[in-house]
């Protein structure tokens, strides 16, 4: 389907105009030509070409969808928005939750991850995803609200009061683990060590994954219980309602 639309933008008018979703799922939104309509007709037109090509990429969560707009999202750091009151923080997750259907918002530094309640729905969703990602980075919008920063809440930065078994877990998660999880569109936050055991939470497109369960126990467990032999268990957590995530590493 192509859309079309006429702005006027006193003392001219811009036409906007938007090529369909390809099959690939990527979306190419392009500004062409602008006309200068001034109180005298003008031979000389002036263009305006701004461009914004977004890609999708599967997770293994048929739920979850990574977006990548080609921008930066995230300066540095992860946010996970679990519900709509944690994304009045942030205009393009509010944006995004606004949309029926939708679980989960994942902001990492060049990606959105979007969880939905029904995989089949994304024929629906997709589009209107695409359509509210491009009309923020068209907005000029920062990604948060006025005097929000985020906070550092992952928990994997050296602490001097970690002992060594901590400092060696908090590493591992750090280097070997979180970046490969993140390349699904996903997180993994530390949120504790006691009794052998290790308190994971999942952020992003590992919430309500089918393979979750398989990635903390074969996956992490064992990493952690090879390299510290003081780990005996990886447990999940679940986020505070209503509270967002903010991760800087």
């Amino acid at each position: 389907m192509l859309f079309r639309c006429l702005l006027r933008i006193k003392p001219h008018y811009l036409r906007v105009t938007e090529t369909p979703f390809r099959a690939f799922g990527s979306y190419h939104s392009s500004i062409g030509k602008s006309l200068l309509a001034l109180s005298k007709p003008s031979p000389m037109a002036a263009v305006a070409k701004r461009s914004l090509f977004i890609q999708t990429q599967d997770t293994p969560n048929p739920k979850s969808l990574k977006f990548i707009p080609g921008r930066v999202v995230l300066e540095e750091g992860a946010m996970d928005f679990a519900d709509k009151k944690a994304a009045a923080v942030s205009p393009l997750a509010k944006r995004i939750f606004a949309i029926e259907g939708v679980t989960n918002v994942f902001f990492g530094s060049d990606f959105v991850s979007v969880t939905i309640e029904n995989e089949e729905g994304w024929h629906e969703t997709k589009p209107e995803v695409f359509a509210q990602i491009m009309n923020f980075y068209q907005s000029g919008q920062s990604i948060l609200v006025d005097g929000e920063e985020a906070v550092d809440t992952a928990g994997t930065q050296i602490l001097d009061t970690d002992d060594e078994v901590v400092q060696m877990i908090k590493e591992l998660l750090e280097a070997r683990i979180r970046p490969a999880v993140q390349e699904d569109g996903g997180d993994i936050a530390y949120r504790g060590f006691e009794d052998g055991i290790v308190k994971l939470q999942l952020q992003g497109s590992c919430v309500g994954c089918p393979s979750s369960s398989v990635t903390l126990k074969m996956g992490i467990e064992n990493m952690l219980k090879h390299y510290v032999p003081e780990v005996v268990a990886v447990e999940s957590v679940e986020p505070v309602e209503g509270e967002y995530e903010s991760t800087l590493y």
